[in-house]
């Protein structure tokens, strides 16, 4: 199992990752809040702004304060797409 780093030294299990959002988008802000109404929230941000919000399999979520494109480079992701190629 290979694991990333979340930030702080937080490592999170890259097979349990769904997806990593910014959490500037109101859609994600609501999932955020209902996952911690419910406990299914971790957060790894230690105090500081959080900056992605990772989406785990059985409905964790994941907030850490790296970046969305700090967390793909960990995957070996290339995050340098035109907005058109990402949107394809």
């Amino acid at each position: 199992m290979k694991f990333i780093n979340a930030g702080f030294g937080n490592m999170v299990a890259v097979d349990r990752i769904i997806s990593v959002a910014s959490p500037d988008a109101a859609p994600i802000k609501r999932m955020v809040q209902d996952g911690k109404e419910h406990g299914r929230v971790i957060d790894v941000s230690c105090g500081k702004k959080t900056k992605a919000v990772l989406f785990c399999d059985h409905d964790y979520i994941i907030l850490s304060a790296l970046t969305p494109e700090r967390i793909c480079h960990a995957f070996g992701e290339d995050t340098d797409l035109s907005e058109t190629e990402a949107l394809q």
